[in-house]
């Protein structure tokens, strides 16, 4: 009788193993096995990190391995099993690679197709056309949009993290991570122990130094050191945590009337304002966005206040951006313009008021709406849209990892009503919401486009700017990126005609314009995609955006380039995967060398400390 040998590896997290019983069934193009019990005498199966090896013997050859059927059933109580991946050993000797990647929850199955990616165009049969088709349906049951609030992106469909399907979920020790990183950002903020300095006037700036007393290392405490000074106030522009708002200056607002005289002082080339303007030397950052925004109250017996400043900053011959004229609100006539040679403090306290804006901006625009909610849009319309067997899912799901629950949790924790943004932050209460309504506005897909992004702020050229090391390791990282999507885009889609042809790919780009997005008219997200070159710097965005552009605005601890559930099957794939490894690598070397010697070293872009998704 023939006899194929089945070897299934069992999860490394946390529960991954099961005492259910656990059933194979083999279907083949010629016919199926019988349903086989995967139990071995006085063996305990699928235990946690396992890979365990079984003899389904058939009557006949089933033909080509089509399909693997998984089930498993209660044994004595509820018991939870995830799967990473079956292997199929034909009696011809040939090995079939059937990728899983997911948990059976209670009595369930799960039907596999082999690990090569196809797309639909290239199905024929019946039978994997409905395989396909099914799991689509179902998927789109299990996710679905919902409109958390008004004017925000669409997101999933569940109140809380347990509601989630199993499979997006928080590993056990995963969640554990959240609740002590949780735990600890409470405890670095001392919102709990420092809450009585929240709620009344500090007296004295080292009241700074005690607030962050356990946050220690070189940077931080060479920023500690020097914090107050116009050098590390324009630098945090460039390399700090938000250097996406500094744009190049070819105008001076009419909001914001700074003289020649007033800036004089600050500037060294003997130039007029306009000349130095004309000239590429004055950078301009508005925080106009926050024009408006009510402040918290949520504590009626702390006044909180929030300010929607203008900065003006000037490139000196050594190629420092400094800060030459502040205003803190929108309208002149309500709002001094202050300077550097106003008292120290005066000065000083202006430029609070800009980093306080800017710290307003970064959490709620910069890093919530732009890289974690964004990425979940794109989540949701993968999982409803593209199966399992799909090249770009297989591409995409790496960087979607987990996004969707922590997205979740904050729902849950950070963002909702009573949660920490409530208790910590400027815009609590409300004004988070009308930030994120009023951001969307100008969030479009071409804003997402790393390149246009810069290049629209005038800041693309390095000679102008040597130090914006943001822009010069996100270029490199963005083509790099680009190069290994490209690569893989052409592996399984050799014209644009396949593209064009592929009805799910469509239906992804479709659902996350007119349904994750809302279909907006000022989004400009695309409702379909015609070239392998418009695919290409589609799946860009969402790599980057999930990755690099995270890793920039909220620093890394992941790496990019590193797949530990192996999607993809195929050589060629796998050949492209570790040339991207090695260009990731040899990026990673040259920022090293770069930072070597330097004060402030920037490593937020480098490749070894970008995580692959906002949430690993």
């Amino acid at each position: 009788m023939p006899s194929y040998t089945v070897t299934i590896a069992t999860g490394n997290q946390w529960f991954a193993g099961t005492d259910d019983y656990v059933y194979i069934t083999l279907v083949g193009t010629e016919q199926c096995s019988e349903r086989t019990l995967l139990d071995k005498p006085l063996y305990n199966d699928f235990e946690r990190g396992a890979v365990d090896s079984y003899d389904v013997r058939v009557g006949e050859d089933l033909g080509d391995i089509m399909l693997v059927k998984i089930e498993k059933k209660k044994y004595w109580m509820q018991d939870d099993w995830y799967c990473k991946y079956i292997t199929v050993k034909t009696p011809t000797g040939e090995y079939v690679e059937f990728p899983c990647f997911r948990w059976l929850v209670g009595d369930k199955e799960v039907v596999l197709r082999d690990g090569r990616a196809f797309l639909p165009q290239d199905d024929k049969t019946s039978l994997v056309k409905q395989h396909r088709q099914k799991e689509l349906d179902q998927r789109r049951k299990t996710f679905r949009w919902k409109e958390w609030l008004p004017g925000f992106p669409m997101s999933i469909d569940a109140n809380r993290h347990k509601d989630l399907p199993r499979d997006i979920q928080f590993d056990s020790e995963k969640g554990v991570d959240f609740v002590l990183n949780y735990s600890k950002a409470i405890e670095n903020l001392c919102v709990n122990r420092f809450m009585n300095m929240f709620q009344s006037s500090w007296s004295d700036f080292a009241d700074f130094e005690k607030i962050f007393v356990r946050i220690k290392n070189t940077i931080s405490e060479y920023v500690m050191q020097h914090w107050r000074e116009d050098f590390m106030f324009g630098y945090q522009f460039l390399n700090g945590c938000n250097p996406v708002l500094i744009r190049k200056c070819t105008k001076l607002p009419d909001k914001f009337p700074v003289t020649h005289e007033m800036a004089s002082v600050s500037m060294e080339r003997e130039l007029t304002l306009e000349q130095e303007i004309e000239a590429g030397n004055i950078y301009i950052v508005d925080y106009e966005i926050l024009e408006g925004i009510s402040p918290n109250c949520t504590d009626p017996s702390t006044l909180q206040y929030l300010a929607a400043p203008i900065c003006l900053l000037y490139k000196n011959a050594q190629n420092k951006i400094l800060p030459i004229a502040i205003q803190l609100g929108q309208n002149p006539d309500e709002n001094p313009i202050f300077l550097p040679t106003d008292g120290q403090y005066d000065w000083l306290l202006a430029k609070i008021w800009v980093r306080s804006a800017d710290f307003q901006y970064h959490q709620t625009i910069t890093h919530l709406l732009r890289t974690h909610l964004m990425t979940e849009v794109f989540g949701i319309a993968l999982y409803r849209q593209l199966p399992a067997v799909h090249p770009v899912f297989k591409l995409l799901i790496p960087h979607i990892r987990f996004t969707i629950a922590i997205n979740t949790k904050a729902r849950e924790q950070l963002i909702c009503e009573c949660g920490l943004f409530d208790k910590a932050n400027a815009t609590g209460g409300g004004g988070h919401v009308e930030l994120v309504q009023k951001a969307m506005k100008s969030l479009t897909f071409r804003s997402l486009c790393f390149p246009d992004m810069i290049q629209s702020h005038g800041m693309d050229n390095q000679e102008d700017l040597p130090t914006y090391f943001y822009r010069d390791d996100g270029y490199r990282v963005w083509e790099t990126t680009k190069s290994f999507v490209s690569d893989v885009v052409n592996i399984y889609y050799t014209g644009d005609e396949r593209v064009k042809d592929d009805e799910e790919i469509q239906a992804f780009v479709k659902d996350v314009c007119s349904f994750g997005m809302q279909d907006f008219d000022y989004c400009e997200f695309p409702k379909s995609v015609k070239s392998r070159d418009e695919l290409t710097e589609y799946l860009t965005v969402v790599i980057f955006t999930a990755s690099a552009q995270h890793a920039a605005v909220n620093f890394g601890q992941l790496y990019l380039g590193m797949y530990p559930d192996e999607y993809f099957i195929e050589k060629p794939v796998k050949a492209a995967m570790e040339k991207f490894r090695k260009q990731l690598a040899e990026i990673s070397s040259s920022i090293k060398r770069r930072n070597e010697g330097k004060k402030l070293p920037y490593y937020n872009m480098s490749p070894d400390k970008i995580p692959n998704s906002v949430a690993v």
